[in-house]
Parts: structure tokens; C-alpha cells; sequence
């Protein structure tokens, strides 16, 4: 799955979103040529969403869920199907139960020692959380010494600066709002979500 990810290199994010507005905007991220999906578990009704976009979508794009903060949270993932794992914090249980199930798991760390704890417990891959915050020097300081530790950035992305978040170090990046906005979904504007997701895996392409 981190071959898969280190290929297509953005993960959308969709947080909040409601159930009846949900396949509609699946199908215009794949549109767009986006390929992983992650749906948080504090979104109401995400492990039912899940279990239904893998049955819908499940040959076009890479479901998994986000925000899993706890074991209780993983267990819904993987019982609803979910393909990775991903979360804002280290939880060791998290991990554990997901490359138990045979998952990608793909935590949120900050500092060096959170970063290499998670890799050490099993994790594939690191997301360096919270990016908007944290900047791109920081990721590049973080990755000198933890070079062999994929990181995934999460926060801060956009056309503008996507470039840069992979040559600081970056394996791929997490997109919320800058890839899937929320107002243009509740007015039901899917051709604007299908250009923007374009417009970025445009961007990736060259790199």
C-alpha cells in the first residue's frame, strides 16, 4: 500500500462530510485522478461510509480511515474494510492491530523521538502532523537524521507550494479542504472538485 501511496502521492481527506453528498464526491476525486481516499472515523456514519465506498469504488481508488486514535476506532476501520489506517497521534495498539489485519498504518508524529517510536512499533510510514504549523524547515531538519523514515505531510498543501513539500523530503502529502471544499460539495459543484483534484495530480506528475 506505501508503493501504491509513494506512486499516486496525495490523500485526500474528507472530514465532516455528509452521508448524502459522500459518493458524489468520491466519484469526482477519482475523476480528478485521485487514488486514496481517507475517511476520519469522527465523521458520523464513517465506517458505514467506508464499507459502502469499498463496495462502490473499491476498484478504482484506495479507501481507508482517518483519525483512528484509538483501537476501538481501528477495530471499526478494519471491520468496515478499510485499507489503511491513519491518525493524528502514536498509539502502539493501533499499530499493532492493523499490521496484525495486514494494513498499512500510518500514524501522526511530530517530534524525532514520536516519529521514530512509531517506525519502530511498526509503522510504514510517519505522517508529520501538524504541517501548517510545523513548516518546511522543519521537515527538512526532521528528515536529515531520520532519512530512512517515509514521512507523509499532512497540513499546509497547496498548488502553490506541493513542489516543496517533496523535495524537503515528503514520500506524499494529506489533503483536506485545499483538495475537497466542503461548500463546494453542499452546492453540489462536482466540477470544480473534478479540476482541483486535476489540477493537483497534475502537479505531482512532474515530480
Amino acid at each position: 500500500m506505501l508503493n501504491q501511496l509513494m506512486k499516486h502521492k496525495i490523500i485526500a481527506i474528507l472530514r465532516g462530510i455528509n452521508n448524502e453528498h459522500a459518493d458524489q464526491t468520491a466519484q469526482a476525486l477519482i475523476a480528478g485522478g485521485i487514488s486514496f481516499m481517507e475517511i476520519t472515523m469522527n465523521t458520523d456514519g464513517a465506517a458505514q461510509m467506508i464499507e459502502r465506498w469499498q463496495n462502490k469504488f473499491g476498484k478504482q481508488a484506495h479507501i481507508g480511515a482517518g483519525t483512528v486514535t484509538n483501537l476501538k476506532r481501528a477495530k471499526e476501520a478494519v471491520a468496515a474494510g478499510a485499507q489503511f489506517l491513519i491518525s493524528p497521534n502514536v498509539d502502539e495498539a493501533v499499530i499493532d492491530y492493523g499490521r496484525q489485519h495486514g494494513l498499512s498504518v500510518w500514524p501522526g508524529a511530530m517530534t524525532p523521538t514520536e516519529i521514530v517510536k512509531a517506525y519502530e512499533a511498526g509503522a510504514d510510514a510517519v505522517k508529520l502532523f501538524p504541517m501548517a504549523s510545523l513548516g518546511l524547515g522543519y521537515m527538512k531538519e526532521i528528515k536529515a537524521p531520520l532519512d530512512h523514515i517515509p514521512i507523509i505531510a499532512t497540513g499546509g498543501v497547496d498548488l502553490h507550494n506541493i513542489a516543496e513539500y517533496f523535495s524537503a523530503g515528503a514520500v506524499a502529502v494529506g489533503m483536506g479542504s485545499k483538495l475537497v471544499n466542503m461548500e463546494w460539495v453542499r452546492e453540489g459543484k462536482y466540477e470544480l472538485i473534478i479540476e482541483k483534484a486535476k489540477q493537483f495530480k497534475q502537479a505531482v506528475s512532474k515530480l
